[in-house]
């Protein structure tokens, strides 16, 4: 059979009655209540979360409180779900899944963002270590309020199976996680492996998991990861740009190609990633002056932004089309991404990367934020459950043992903003 366009993932035989199980059973709504999915109910749990607003006060690439318009991982959020959402229609996997995983991507992040993670990461050895991800599906099955066990824990929002499932892009533990590769921003090698499920979560993951082919990603959390890559590397540029960080007419290619393959594909030689460049820099939008801050020239940039993200979305959707027959849902397909659109995707991000996250101003601010979350940590440690929110301290009453004591005050931080982390430090440690 040919196929040339996307399925109705409205079809009730695309997802069926696993993919919209929940965990906990739950009684039927009030017969005046709106009619809605079950999968539009997973997105308005998501959207109505505490740790959806959370967000806007963590750091996406710059903290939030430097300017009025760099993206925090709130409007981070919202710019993966709508990339996830418009990709997701295009193939003909289900919108309100694919989106509800964009919203949900960054929920278990810490404040300072990937800078944090590195700080708890190192602190939780002794409990499984830190991952934002992992942290995510615990906060998704079991820290955020909203259901209940029979026996009375909690089983945080009680996602359906398909949301829960394409929330979750490392769909594996820490010990089967592949070895980490490239460095920080200050230079210092990776050693944080990249997991989605903490051991004490087993029980839900499995649950989550069924009839999964392995360690294989359902095809929406694919999307919702494509949409991230896509989202982090135009936008981040965009800020850079606006910031005066970056000038997209004089890059240093040199020191940004050795960034590139420091960081996402160290076996590019500078010939192919200039020809990636020539190739991005032939967008009819793409800025032939510097910026200059007037409201053409962010009219420009907003543009270029489109035309990128079009572009990237449109290969893909091309590719995955070419590839062969529908339906393009949970495990009967995988994401298609060109090769071009890969590497095009990884000079964005270097790009991002030299002038903005490797500054100098910025690894000297990272290293602070890094022994603010390290005395944190320990001054919590030492007096909880003092200090602690009651939920983390109903919690380290139950704790079992000191690796549980430890996990408790890295969820307790880990849900902090970076300003109430900042607030929580000078409480409990002292300016």
């Amino acid at each position: 059979m040919e196929f040339s366009k996307p399925l109705d993932p409205y079809d009730p035989g695309l997802y069926d009655a696993a993919a919209h199980e929940r965990l906990v059973e739950e009684p039927p709504k009030r017969v005046d209540a709106p009619v809605r999915t079950a999968f539009e109910r997973d997105r308005a749990r998501v959207v109505h979360a505490a740790s959806s607003r959370r967000l806007a006060a963590k750091t996406q690439v710059v903290g939030p409180q430097t300017d009025d318009f760099v993206r925090n991982r709130l409007t981070h959020s919202l710019e993966v779900a709508q990339v996830a959402r418009d990709l997701a229609r295009a193939l003909g996997c289900h919108p309100d899944i694919t989106e509800t995983a964009a919203l949900a991507h960054d929920l278990g992040h810490p404040p300072f963002g990937h800078n944090g993670e590195r700080a708890l990461a190192e602190l939780a050895t002794s409990c499984g270590g830190f991952e934002g991800n992992a942290q995510t599906l615990r906060l998704l099955t079991r820290l955020e309020a909203k259901t209940t066990t029979p026996d009375g824990r909690s089983a945080g929002l009680n996602l359906t199976r398909a949301t829960l499932d394409a929330c979750t892009k490392y769909p594996w533990p820490r010990d089967a996680g592949p070895l980490p590769a490239g460095v920080h921003a200050d230079g210092l090698p990776r050693t944080g492996v990249k997991f989605g499920v903490y051991d004490d979560d087993r029980p839900v993951f499995e649950w989550m998991r069924s009839g999964a082919p392995g360690a294989r990603p359902c095809l929406e959390a694919q999307v919702m990861d494509l949409a991230d890559d896509v989202a982090y590397s135009v936008h981040d540029v965009e800020d850079g740009v606006v910031a005066g960080r970056i000038d997209l007419v004089r890059l240093d290619r040199p020191a940004v190609w050795d960034v590139v393959r420091d960081w996402y594909v160290p076996d590019a030689d500078d010939g192919t990633l200039d020809d990636v460049l020539s190739g991005l820099s032939s967008v009819e939008a793409w800025p032939r002056a510097s910026y200059d801050g007037t409201r053409a020239q962010l009219a420009a940039l907003k543009n270029l932004t489109s035309d990128v993200i079009g572009r990237f979305c449109g290969s893909v959707q091309a590719a995955m089309l070419a590839a062969g027959e529908g339906p393009f849902v949970r495990y009967a397909a995988s994401l298609v991404v060109p090769e071009r659109t890969r590497l095009e995707i990884a000079v964005l991000k270097g790009v991002a990367a030299h002038y903005v996250m490797r500054a100098d101003d910025r690894l000297a601010l990272m290293e602070r934020q890094r022994t603010l979350i390290t005395e944190l940590v320990e001054a919590l440690l030492a007096r909880a459950p003092e200090g602690l929110d009651r939920p983390f301290a109903d919690d380290w009453a139950a704790a079992p043992d000191d690796a549980a004591r430890v996990r408790v005050v890295v969820d307790q931080v880990a849900s902090l903003t970076d300003a109430s982390a900042v607030a929580r430090h000078a409480a409990v440690v002292g300016s």
